[in-house]
């Protein structure tokens, strides 16, 4: 069942980019790095959804948009996240990490997860935000996160 929700590059992508990043709408999402397509995105936000790892509400300010975010089933993901992330960055010839992910990797485990996972809760993500685990880490807030994002 693992493999039928993540197993295509896509699903990991978008939950990654909601844990480490905050990242919730449609547009958002469209603007990552790895260029996903259209079709292929709405298709997967469907997929994921269907999954019951993430959910779609209307915003607030603006009833025409959508904001994403991951359910409990999603957010017990972290975990796999923190470590498919961890073993591109030591497996990989040039992992494209930010300094204060590495830093990350000197706390914890329990910890790195605990917080994460309390920083979605709270809005935040890994890198960004008021309660994210950067911040509550108390690393160097420069180049906190990748691409200067």
């Amino acid at each position: 069942m693992t493999v039928e929700i993540f197993g295509d590059t896509w699903s990991l992508l978008i939950v990654r980019d909601m844990l480490a990043l905050g990242k919730k709408t449609f547009g958002e999402f469209l603007d990552s790095e790895e260029r996903i397509g259209p079709s292929v995105l709405a298709e997967r936000l469907v997929h994921l959804e269907k999954k019951g790892i993430i959910v779609k509400k209307p915003d607030e300010a603006d009833k025409r948009k959508f904001n994403y975010s991951l359910t409990e089933k999603g957010l017990r993901a972290i975990p796999i996240v923190y470590e498919i992330a961890v073993w591109g960055s030591m497996n990989l010839a040039d992992p494209k990490a930010p300094d204060v992910w590495f830093q990350s990797l000197q706390f914890d485990k329990e910890l790195v997860i605990r917080l994460w996972r309390e920083a979605v809760e709270s809005g935040s993500s890994f890198f960004l935000g008021p309660d994210s685990v950067v911040s509550r880490l108390g690393l160097s807030a420069a180049s906190s996160a990748p691409n200067g994002e």
